[in-house]
């Protein structure tokens, strides 16, 4: 295909944040030089929430911290609401990723408000953002969850998340991430689902989250790419997962997902080797942890050729 294709790894943030293994600060950031090293640059490195909802994110203004010292890297930060944002903003970071839910129920279930309220939640972190000086410096982009299909709601209508792409551009969003939260989609609706955000959006980009929680992450991949789309999050080593979807196996392996990028032909830049190595060392912080990838199995192929 001749162009480039970019993973943003979601590991020290998604990968973590179900996990029963307290990771602390420096292995995190030994995580993110890692990552840089080969070749991953966009980490979302912590999440700005309570410690008593998610523990695992109690140092995330000391992860953000030395995030900034790391040469080479993009660090951002999720956050649910203004309240995250500001601390967000207050630790310097120039990249946040808002998120709500394209299903009504999963979004109250999750931030206790109607997605339309989310909506004006993130007005009020764009206006945050500018009445600080920092447009233009500080990238706000926002995740849509459960874009295609939900544990708590069922059927999502697959005209909610171009609406709701549509209002977040609308409202100064960066970029739109288009989110498989629970592992429900299937090629065929992630063709026409991502196809009819990205007739919304304009020159805003789009990326594709994604979970294997019945085998099909990589299968949409491919579909997505097939669209257009070009940026995918992923997770070292399968790690992750949604509290909303039980028996999730959690997101798509960034291993795994280098390797198919670069079958389609697209240039990653990543050193799919070095990942494997620094997957083993994080198996050796997260005992009892579920683990997944084809490519730390078997390896690379012989035959394999990085796209040029």
């Amino acid at each position: 295909m001749g162009d480039r294709a970019m993973i943003c790894e979601v590991g020290p943030r998604d990968g973590l944040q179900m996990t029963r293994t307290f990771v602390s600060t420096e292995r995190k950031l030994a995580w993110c030089r890692a990552e840089v090293a080969a070749g991953i640059p966009d980490i979302e490195v912590t999440s700005f929430v309570p410690p008593h909802v998610i523990p695992q994110f109690a140092d995330a203004a000391a992860v953000a911290a030395g995030a900034k010292d790391i040469p080479g890297l993009r660090a951002g930060a999720l956050v649910p609401n203004l309240k995250g944002a500001v601390l967000a903003l207050d630790a310097g970071l120039a990249r946040i990723n808002y998120v709500l839910s394209a299903s009504e129920e999963h979004n109250r279930s999750n931030v206790r408000r109607s997605t339309a309220e989310s909506l004006e939640d993130f007005r009020r972190i764009i206006a945050e953002r500018d009445a600080r000086g920092l447009k233009g410096k500080v990238a706000i982009g926002s995740g849509i969850a459960t874009s295609f299909g939900c544990t708590i709601q069922g059927h999502v209508p697959e005209e909610r998340a171009p609406e709701i792409a549509a209002a977040l551009v609308e409202a100064g969003a960066s970029e739109i991430m288009v989110a498989d939260t629970v592992g429900y989609a299937g090629p065929a609706q992630v063709r026409r689902i991502m196809a009819a955000v990205l007739r919304v959006v304009g020159d805003v980009p789009v990326s594709a989250h994604f979970h294997d929680t019945r085998g099909l992450g990589l299968a949409n991949v491919t579909a997505a790419v097939e669209v257009g789309i070009r940026r995918f999050d992923a997770s070292l080593a399968g790690l992750g997962g949604c509290p909303f979807a039980p028996g999730a196996t959690g997101n798509i392996n960034t291993e795994d997902c280098a390797f198919l990028l670069e079958r389609l032909g697209l240039e990653t830049g990543i050193d799919i080797d070095a990942l494997v190595r620094l997957r083993e060392e994080v198996e050796t912080w997260l005992p009892g942890e579920r683990f997944s990838g084809a490519v730390a199995r078997a390896g690379l192929p012989k035959t394999f050729r990085r796209a040029a």
